[in-house]
């Protein structure tokens, strides 16, 4: 398993720690069979679902990355589940986008499940890091550049969300420029100027100007 890089949570994970793990499984016979096998596995605790917390992991099985498995993952999202590890049987690369869009932090394909390679997905995800099997990484990395080349900058688009442009003119706010001074070094006008900032601030439900530029600084945009 290698480890992507991802901001580390501010609360880590100390060898020797104890981790609570939810399972979520469809079939039955999935779950038991997974509960069975962190059963007595040192540093892990199995829980019940009432009993996940912030620092917990849910464990989600599942055959294949379908419909019904990323809206359990969206679901758990929502719940307040941030550490979610997937183990699965079958993953293509359209499985393997759907899965990491809808929130997972850790993949483990069935037949790599050993009790040692389960722990250590488990642990990377609860210290806020991210565990792919090396092929999937460079999988995962050819599907976001295709993306990225093939869908976004056609159309100006970065991974934020937000346009080329859109980053200019926040990037000017944040430097202090009002809008008619933001026309001016963009060669805009004001009116262009202000529609920018409605367009964003309505697309991504932010409240004005200000809280549009802290979004991009939040992002790492500017």
């Amino acid at each position: 398993m290698v480890a992507l890089s991802q901001p580390v949570t501010d609360r880590l994970v100390m060898p020797g720690e104890r981790i609570g793990v939810c399972v979520w499984a469809a079939d039955p016979l999935s779950r038991a069979g997974t509960v069975s096998q962190l059963r007595g596995t040192a540093g892990i605790v199995l829980i019940e679902e009432v009993e996940v917390d912030e620092d917990s992991v849910a464990l989600v099985v599942a055959d294949e990355v379908d419909a019904d498995t990323a809206r359990t993952i969206r679901t758990l999202r929502r719940r307040g589940v941030d550490k979610i590890a997937l183990l699965v049987t079958r993953l293509d690369d359209n499985g393997l986008l759907m899965a990491v869009e809808a929130g997972v932090a850790g993949v483990i394909r069935r037949s790599q499940a050993t009790a040692h390679n389960l722990t250590a997905a488990i642990r990377a995800v609860a210290a806020g890091e991210g565990a792919l099997p090396p092929d999937l990484l460079g999988r995962l990395l050819e599907q976001v550049g295709h993306l990225q080349r093939r869908v976004l900058a056609p159309r100006g688009l970065t991974f934020s969300g937000l346009t080329e442009r859109e980053v200019a003119v926040l990037r000017l706010l944040a430097d202090g420029l009002d809008t008619a001074e933001v026309g001016q070094r963009l060669f805009y006008s004001e009116r262009t100027v202000k529609n920018i900032i409605h367009d964003v601030t309505s697309r991504l439900d932010l409240r004005n100007r200000t809280h549009a530029v802290a979004y991009a600084i939040k992002q790492g945009l500017i």
